[in-house]
């Protein structure tokens, strides 16, 4: 590890993934000449096993590929514009304030090349008018609070190759509305933060736009990484809703999903989890089959069926012995991005551009990734644009192993408030000039 990075190890279970996995630790300042990249994600606490670990296994699998030239076209060049990549790996945990300093720290003393992370919303909406004032470039992989692109109208160095929230929670509400479901009453448990606002705030919008007359049953607000959720879990039982919601991610996810179906919660009524598919593997048959899940985009158990996306699969599982779920996507979707970008702007192989090259070569670009097809079309071409798609967890106590059922995939130009435009307005107005087929 370099001299100076605080690095906090990994939980028992996390770690235990991690093992599979190894990259070298720089051994030279930034001027080795090699691309650095800061790769922050959280390494310990709760959203360390089921967020962070795989996140940065799927880091060092796109890295340990790129750097031996060995990823399916169109990145058959080395490293990035055939440079060798290096990582500098920082732990999210801690809160808004650690990580902005952590961030000026890979900026200024680690000299890093860009920075790639954050899953907290909180971490992202603190970090990013940093990367503006220092001008580094920086690819959000996870966070999707609306709020990025609204209170940073004109972004310079910040990209997000990953989805808004608004996409999930709209897209969770088609899909209730498409398979029929009985939609009366819906209840909400958020965590309280930013991240937990606006998902709530935007699919309650969205699902009593599409279906007029829908009553809130209760509102659920647990902090952030509470663990426990007896109280929450006697309120919503009590308010008898026909659907639950939830934005819920990491361990909060899993301990509530688990005392949930304990207590019958979900017993003859329907829950969505919009960041469900990340614990697909680690329910291990204690969820509900019939539970909606959803990836946050076609990541996961819901990437496309192509050359890309299948090899990162099976080099994933040939180091991790598990599959790739969403946040692995994630990052190694943030990460061929940049390495588009960077050689979109490169005069030559073996050239590292300017930053300000990279992020204007950055702005509007169109990608190819583990998911498919990225366009960086909203937020002036900061933002992402990409489909969503939603389906049903279901677990075979025979083999062991959960899939996913009765998929139905969105557009992008389905979900997606045009450019300039709120998602809040958007869904108000009736989603004008939405695009569903």
């Amino acid at each position: 590890m370099k001299k100076g990075l605080t690095r906090i190890a990994p939980s028992l279970t996390a770690a235990a993934v991690a093992a599979a996995f190894s990259l070298a630790a720089p051994a030279q300042a930034a001027d080795n000449g090699k691309f650095r990249i800061g790769v922050v994600t959280f390494l310990s606490g709760g959203a360390a096993g089921p967020f962070g670990v795989p996140s940065l296994n799927g880091a060092k699998v796109m890295v340990e590929a790129l750097n031996a030239a060995k990823v399916p076209a169109p990145y058959g060049l080395k490293g990035i514009n055939g440079v060798d990549i290096e990582v500098i790996e920082v732990d999210e945990n801690g809160g808004a304030s650690k990580q902005v300093e952590e961030f000026r720290n890979l900026a200024q003393r680690h000299k890093v090349d860009a920075v790639i992370g954050y899953i907290s919303s909180g971490d992202c909406l603190a970090v990013a008018p940093v990367a503006e004032e220092l001008k580094m470039p920086t690819v959000l992989f996870d966070c999707g609070t609306s709020r990025l692109f609204e209170e940073n109208k004109n972004p310079a160095y910040v990209f997000r190759t990953g989805l808004d929230a608004a996409i999930d929670n709209i897209g969770a509400a088609r899909y209730l509305v498409d398979s029929g479901r009985k939609i009366e009453s819906v209840a909400s448990i958020q965590q309280n933060y930013a991240w937990g606002h606006d998902s709530w705030g935007d699919f309650s919008a969205a699902i009593k736009q599409l279906e007029p007359g829908v009553k809130v049953a209760t509102e659920q607000l647990p902090k952030l990484f509470q663990g426990q959720y007896g109280a929450e879990i006697s309120a919503i039982s009590v308010s008898k809703p026909d659907v639950i919601h939830s934005s819920f991610w990491g361990g909060d996810m899993e301990a509530f999903v688990l005392q949930g179906s304990a207590r019958g919660l979900f017993d003859k009524r329907t829950a969505v989890l919009t960041c469900g598919e990340s614990a697909l593997d680690r329910f291990k048959g204690q969820a509900p089959n019939g539970l909606v899940i959803g990836a946050r985009g076609p990541f996961g158990a819901f990437a496309p069926d192509t050359v890309l996306s299948n090899w990162f699969r099976e080099a994933y599982r040939a180091k991790a012995e598990i599959d790739p779920t969403y946040p692995a996507y994630k990052m190694a979707q943030a990460i061929l991005g940049l390495k588009a970008a960077v050689e979109k702007a490169a005069a030559k192989p073996g050239e590292i551009p300017a930053k300000e090259a990279i992020v204007a070569s950055f702005k509007g670009l169109s990608f190819e990734s583990v998911s498919g097809t990225v366009q960086m079309a909203r937020a002036g071409g900061h933002q992402a644009l990409q489909g969503i798609a939603y389906g049903e967890y279901r677990f075979d106590a025979k083999t062991g192993k959960a899939t996913v059922a009765n998929v139905k995939a969105y557009g992008g130009e389905c979900v997606t408030p045009p450019d300039g435009t709120s998602a809040s307005e958007w869904i108000k107005a009736g989603f004008p000039g939405a695009q569903c087929n």
